[in-house]
């Protein structure tokens, strides 16, 4: 408490908006509000700076103090990451060393995969860590003895995640900086994100064989970004390397395992098992793929875990290698198979005694999150209309999304002319891509809706939507969705078809049969299909095929819906050149009801 009675807070040199309501417990939509009525633009993930973060929070009632960033272990209990909260309920007796966790971060073309390349060839050339056949998101090497895992793609998308979950995926932060460029824009975000996750930073200053090196300006680069070089008398570790070459790797290896030893990394094999999602994805042929790194206990096959809104019991266990495993402890990253349905990246998992207890957790998210969804204030174009007629705004909102820069420039110019009547259209963002988490967020913080072409929402944004209240509206041909939106704009608005997705699947062999035709021998991977529901098949992300069910066989006897988990034989209505691999979504239109 201040002087004058305002509550005081700490704040980093940069923060996410995640971060900054967690602090401040409040709404993320209520900064990411304030942060629109001062002018930024911002999704729940985007760092901001101390300045920006300050005047947010003077506007709640704070009073900021800036934060010195010690790597420290004595956090408060609040300001831990989940995974360490169930850490430090370990007994202390029973904790020994694992293996550190590194991702590697840094400015564009400053040779981040080069360096990865060259870490694990090394490895490989040492008779360390054998052949790697298959890619499962991270990876370990050996150096002397002592295991390291590195997050295998550089920059992870999940290591941002994970932090932005308060779960901080990484021990170490391996900087890489070109020491021909210097630090650049992308270098100093890194740094404010390891900094933000309270990590410790090796530097490896990268390219050192190149003619235009310039170590010494690099590192009075480095200084002026607070990473005073530890032969400058500062505490960060600055090891030359050339990737290209394999210069320095050793040594870059002996620093992080120095590191290391200096932060006192351990976790308990014997007790409670958690650990995070690195990424997860369906397979032909193999369903719901998760992969994992463990940080506590010990994951083996037959265990049954839930992560986020997915649960299932381990039916299968490969490493790295691609080889089956019998058991994986912490610091492990695992690939796995038997989950009902996809997590989300940085979603924590945890063990259960049995598939009832696991289910009831599951159950009662979904409930939380049906729950919210009743009380959350809808966004639909009717409803966006309405207020316009009664006054309380004056213009709609959109997020609009295409599949490329060359769709969403026509959208963009055919909304722009609906919206020189009365009733303006602000299009608070236009982006190439699918429909993110993030837009959706902006759109449950700006009151808007978020219009699709040609493009797809994923899961993480379609359960945050259904959680906000956020209408999506994805379209596949353009005159359709300017008339929608000025028919809204008129009133004339016709009551939206939702899709309501009832289960996903994957083509796993054809067959053809005499008199029948051409069938599809599928595996449901989540939900169930039906007889007489709506099926869509999509081929390398693009859809070949909308339509019906001809047929639907379950060892050779015709049904009317098969459930996850279960094989069966499927026809589609006069459609026949479906392939090993397709993708089937089954689903039904229904009218929304509010």
């Amino acid at each position: 408490m201040s002087e004058n009675g305002s509550k005081l807070i700490e704040l980093p040199g940069s923060i996410t908006v995640r971060d900054l309501a967690q602090r401040m417990e409040a709404s993320p939509i209520q900064i990411i509000k304030i942060l629109m009525s001062n002018g930024v633009m911002a999704n729940i993930n985007q760092l901001i700076d101390f300045d920006t973060a300050s005047i947010v929070a003077s506007e709640m009632g704070f009073e900021t103090k800036s934060e010195v960033y010690e790597i420290t272990e004595e956090q408060e209990p609040g300001e831990m990451p989940f995974w360490r909260q169930l850490l430090a309920k370990e007994d202390a007796s029973r904790l020994v060393d694992r293996a550190p966790v590194v991702t590697i971060l840094g400015h564009v073309d400053h040779g981040k995969t080069t360096l990865l390349d060259a870490i694990r060839h090394t490895n490989v050339a040492g008779g360390e860590a054998g052949g790697i056949t298959q890619h499962i998101g991270a990876y370990q090497v050996e150096h002397k003895g002592k295991a390291i895992t590195f997050l295998d793609t550089p920059g992870h998308a999940a290591f941002t995640s994970m932090r932005s979950r308060g779960a901080q995926g990484a021990d170490i932060v391996v900087l890489v900086v070109a020491a021909n460029d210097g630090v650049m824009p992308q270098t100093r975000e890194a740094i404010a994100h390891a900094k933000a996750a309270r990590v410790p930073i090796i530097v490896a200053m990268n390219k050192i064989d190149r003619p235009d090196a310039n170590p010494d300006f690099t590192k009075k680069q480095l200084s002026e970004s607070g990473l005073v070089p530890d032969d400058w008398d500062g505490d960060t570790i600055v090891v030359p390397v050339s990737a290209k070459q394999k210069q320095g790797i050793e040594d870059l290896l002996e620093a992080i395992l120095l590191v290391a030893d200096n932060i006192d990394i351990k976790a308990n094999p014997d007790g409670k098992l958690f650990g995070t999602v690195i990424e997860a994805k369906v397979e032909r042929a193999k369903g719901v793929v998760v992969n994992m790194l463990v940080y506590n206990g010990t994951l083996e096959p037959g265990d049954i875990i839930v992560a986020g809104r997915a649960y299932g019991r381990i039916r299968a266990m490969f490493d790295f290698r691609g080889r089956k495993l019998k058991k994986a402890g912490p610091s492990t990253p695992v690939q796995l198979m038997g989950m009902n349905e996809v997590p989300s990246a940085g979603d924590i998992f945890l063990k259960f005694s049995t598939e009832r207890e696991a289910r009831a957790l599951v159950e009662e998210r979904a409930l939380a999150i049906q729950q919210h969804t009743a009380a959350a204030p809808k966004a639909t174009l009717e409803e966006l209309f309405a207020k316009v007629q009664s006054g309380e705004v004056h213009e709609l909102r959109l997020v609009v999304k295409a599949d490329v820069q060359g769709s969403l420039e026509p959208i963009i110019s055919s909304l722009n002319e609906l919206g020189k009547g009365d009733i303006k259209i602000n299009i608070l963002h236009a982006e190439a891509g699918n429909i993110s988490e993030s837009d959706i967020m902006l759109a449950t913080a700006s009151h808007a809706i978020v219009v699709g072409f040609n493009v797809q929402a994923d899961a993480a944004a379609r359960r945050n939507a259904e959680a906000e209240g956020v209408s999506i509206r994805l379209y596949n041909i353009i005159y359709r969705l300017t008339e929608d939106i000025e028919k809204a704009m008129k009133g004339l608005l016709e009551p939206e078809i939702k899709e309501n997705t009832l289960g996903t699947g994957v083509v796993l062999a054809t067959f053809k049969i005499s008199k029948v035709g051409a069938i599809a021998g599928c595996r449901v991977t989540s939900g169930e299909f039906r007889r007489n529901a709506k099926v869509r098949l999509r081929r390398e992300g693009t859809i070949v095929f909308e339509g019906e069910f001809s047929s639907l066989k379950h060892e050779k006897e015709d049904v009317r819906e098969v459930r996850n988990g279960f094989e069966c034989g499927a026809g589609f209505r006069n459609y026949n050149d479906f392939a090993v691999g397709d993708q089937i979504e089954c689903y039904l239109l229904e009218r929304a009801t509010g």
